[in-house]
């Protein structure tokens, strides 16, 4: 290949920016611009939120579109580049080739482009040509017209083992076989109908009906391949893993076989029962198991990709949950015969008592853990109780709540907490104590400050998931990391409290600068401005500027460090000031000052009016949080387990988990209940979270119940009055009628 050429195909791919910007409906610019910033080392939060002018208001749904995409395009480009070197080395590289290499948009297409030419294990067809019977394989191939017996007979070689003029037709069939399966357009249409037309088909395994009980909608189940939704996939396909199921994809061939007749059959003559046995082989012996294999694969990664947007948008909702603030606060991490490890925090979270109460193991231990709280709540005067949802919880919150005590009592969604008291981060924190006394502060912190615990976990220890330990991990993990620092991001930091652990997800920072700024935060006390972060060893200019917007000093000596105006623009802020004959904190505080300002009079080439819209809600209100206010919650009493619910009734429950074929619900039973997608609302809902979001309060009605599969049926639908028959409408009009004339004759004597 000249280097010419190298060079031609060099700049095909410069147009990166054309393919995205088609399919995304931005501007080749936009993308262009963001692929840049990028490259340059940029995050995500910090190109929506700080380089609006240049992104053209790009938001970060957008941005990771752009960033996902060049590297799927790029690894597309890397790979053509290693095919076309392999042809070429092998001396077999056509213009037209070339051609069709440039215009293969799809891995799975370069692929098939390739495979004639993929250096490959020895085949049936590869033995065969080895034994001289390329030629005849031509002959059948062109459906030349004569005797092809008396052509077979000339490739008979006793020596390369062909004996007969069978043995010559079934390598020559061998050839074509292998020809059909690997020919592009072959392999494009069967890949077309296999995903129109294809189906899932799952059966159990015979034998094994009451292990697969939690399987039994798949005991015989079809579903059409592009119908199928990615939960239902993700069910059959473990079941399949736990070998309780039987998974197949299926497809008529009589769709796909008919085709390749018509492709490669142009006469009938001699040749024509030959070459149709090698097209049906070709088939059923090689394409179609291809098919089946790359089918299975792209269904899979179908549905791991609707999976993660499913985990990644709960893990986004459970993070920005309502944070009850900074309260002082009792902590309980609820059990039954080991007790309830109970411990106070002040309102940074600090741990200030611990102890263990019994108030479920008879009346004498009840009395003396009720005297052990209340003494507790009145030694701290504590603001608000903290009680684990895990084994134990309902019961130890109605204790709670029976002791009107006149402070908040809260259920808090205890995943995880386990899994971080033993954790590294637990044990940097908590060196002296054991895994209870640190669950019972992490139950405590969740409810303070939802963001800021829950980033100590990996996400996927949080439990929010939709068949998340079955998909593609690394994916998962990009996305789970992606939303994470979203999250983060979005709310900002405290850069004087806050953790290493939440630190590290700042735009910029990492785990090695997030411990660099707490080492500098103990020697050298807490920071006084967003400019000290420069002296803080290997934070350089580039990690500053990504970080800085994002972390806040409250009380510091530059009021803007308290909000989310990057520093960048504090000498514009300054100058809007000075004009309005005001300080900054005036600036900040007096409404009647940030009215005067005429934004147009400061848009400049890098500043334009949406980061000057941005600046001047940031002064209104400094460093908001996003996140919504905290509501008080609460279980119906008396309904503690599955056993105590009845078809009908109406009960509180705060959303856990969602999925895309609804919400689960926890009502206070110990297992959630299921609000399908059809019973969200009285109305069509395409995605639940359109009508619902981890955490919030919502009331259901209880549909069905089914102890043995630990399943409840719930629904948020309303009852609708029934409208009236024009029998009933007539039959009502003269009451009202008649209620109106006396309502008119009782006036008159009033």
């Amino acid at each position: 290949m000249s280097n010419g050429f190298l060079f031609s195909y060099s700049l095909f791919f410069m147009a990166y920016e054309i393919i995205i910007s088609q399919e995304l409906g931005v501007s080749s610019r936009q993308v262009k611009t963001t692929i840049g910033l990028l490259d340059e080392g940029a995050t995500i939060p910090f190109i929506s939120r700080y380089r609006k002018e240049m992104t053209g208001s790009l938001d970060e749904v957008q941005v990771t579109s752009i960033r996902d995409r060049v590297q799927q395009l790029r690894d597309l480009g890397k790979r053509k580049e290693a095919v076309l070197k392999s042809i070429n080395d092998q001396g077999k590289l056509t213009p037209e080739l070339q051609t069709q290499v440039h215009g293969a948009e799809t891995m799975a297409l370069l692929e098939d482009i390739y495979l004639p030419y993929k250096p490959k294990r020895k085949t049936r067809a590869s033995s065969a040509r080895e034994k001289g019977l390329q030629g005849l394989a031509e002959i059948l191939l062109n459906q030349e017209q004569g005797d092809i017996d008396a052509a077979a007979e000339a490739f008979i070689d006793n020596e390369k083992g062909v004996n007969t003029v069978e043995e010559a037709f079934a390598g020559a069939r061998d050839i074509i076989a292998e020809q059909i399966a690997e020919d592009s357009l072959v392999r494009a249409n069967a890949r077309k109908i296999f995903l129109e037309k294809g189906q899932f088909v799952a059966k159990v395994v015979p034998g094994k009906e009451e292990q697969a009980v939690k399987y039994t909608d798949y005991f015989e189940w079809t579903e059409s391949l592009k119908d199928a939704p990615s939960h239902r996939v993700l069910a059959m396909r473990r079941g399949e893993k736990e070998e309780l199921l039987y998974l197949d994809i299926t497809v008529d061939e009589q769709l796909i076989v008919p085709l390749i007749e018509r492709q490669y059959i142009r006469a009938n003559n001699a040749s024509t029962d030959q070459l149709k046995l090698a097209l049906h082989d070709g088939y059923k012996r090689l394409l179609k198991p291809s098919m089946e294999t790359e089918i299975r694969v792209f269904t899979r990664q179908r549905a791991d990709q609707d999976a993660i947007k499913v985990f990644a948008e709960n893990i986004r909702q459970l993070l920005l949950g309502a944070p009850l603030g900074q309260k002082r606060l009792l902590a309980i991490d609820p059990g039954f015969r080991t007790g309830c490890k109970t411990v106070v925090l002040d309102a940074q979270g600090t741990l200030l008592e611990h102890t263990a109460i019994f108030p479920h193991t008879g009346a004498g231990n009840a009395d003396q853990a009720a005297r052990t709280v209340k003494h507790l709540v009145e030694k701290y005067n504590i603001e608000a109780i903290a009680v684990g949802n895990g084994t134990a919880g309902r019961e130890t919150e109605d204790f709670v709540r029976k002791m009107q005590l006149g402070v908040t009592v809260v259920m808090v969604n205890e995943s995880g907490a386990s899994i971080y008291s033993a954790s590294e981060v637990a044990r940097e924190e908590f060196p002296d104590y054991d895994v209870t006394v640190r669950g019972a502060v992490s139950i405590g912190r969740r409810l303070m400050d939802p963001l800021a615990e829950l980033v100590k976990l990996e996400p996927k220890s949080i439990g929010v998931g939709q068949y998340q330990h079955d998909v593609d991990q690394n994916k998962l993990q990009t996305a789970l990391d992606d939303t994470v620092v979203s999250c983060v991001n979005a709310v900002g930091v405290e850069l004087n409290t806050a953790s290493k652990q939440i630190l590290s997800y700042i735009s910029g920072l990492g785990p090695s600068l997030a411990q660099q700024i707490v080492n500098y935060r103990v020697a050298n006390g807490p920071f006084r401005t967003r400019k000290e972060l420069k002296k803080v060893p290997r934070l350089g200019e580039k990690a500053f500027e990504q970080a800085a917007g994002f972390l806040r000093i409250r009380a510091g000596e530059q009021p803007l460090d308290a909000s989310a105006v990057h520093p960048e623009r504090y000498a514009l802020v300054e100058k809007m000031a000075r004009e309005v004959n005001a300080r900054v904190e005036d600036l900040m505080s007096e409404e009647k000052l940030r009215a005067q300002i005429d934004l147009e009079r400061y848009v400049t080439d890098d500043v334009g009016i949406p980061t000057l819209n941005d600046i001047l809600s940031e002064l209104s209100k400094p460093g908001r949080d996003p996140r919504e206010q905290f509501e008080e919650f609460s279980f119906t009493d008396g309904v503690n387990s599955i056993g105590d619910l009845k078809v009908g009734m109406k009960l509180p429950g705060i959303v856990t988990n969602i999925t895309n074929f609804g919400a689960f619900v926890d009502i206070g039973v110990h297992q959630d209940g299921l609000i399908h997608l059809s019973q969200l609302a009285n109305r069509f809902v395409a995605d639940p979270n359109e009508v619902v979001k981890v955490q919030q309060q919502v009331t259901v009605t209880v549909t069905e119940i089914d102890e043995r599969r630990k399943r409840i049926g719930l629904s948020m639908k309303t009852q609708e009055k029934r409208p009236a028959t024009k029998n009933e409408r007539r039959s009502k009009a003269p009451e009202t009628d008649m209620a109106k004339k006396l309502a008119a004759l009782a006036s008159k004597f009033k």
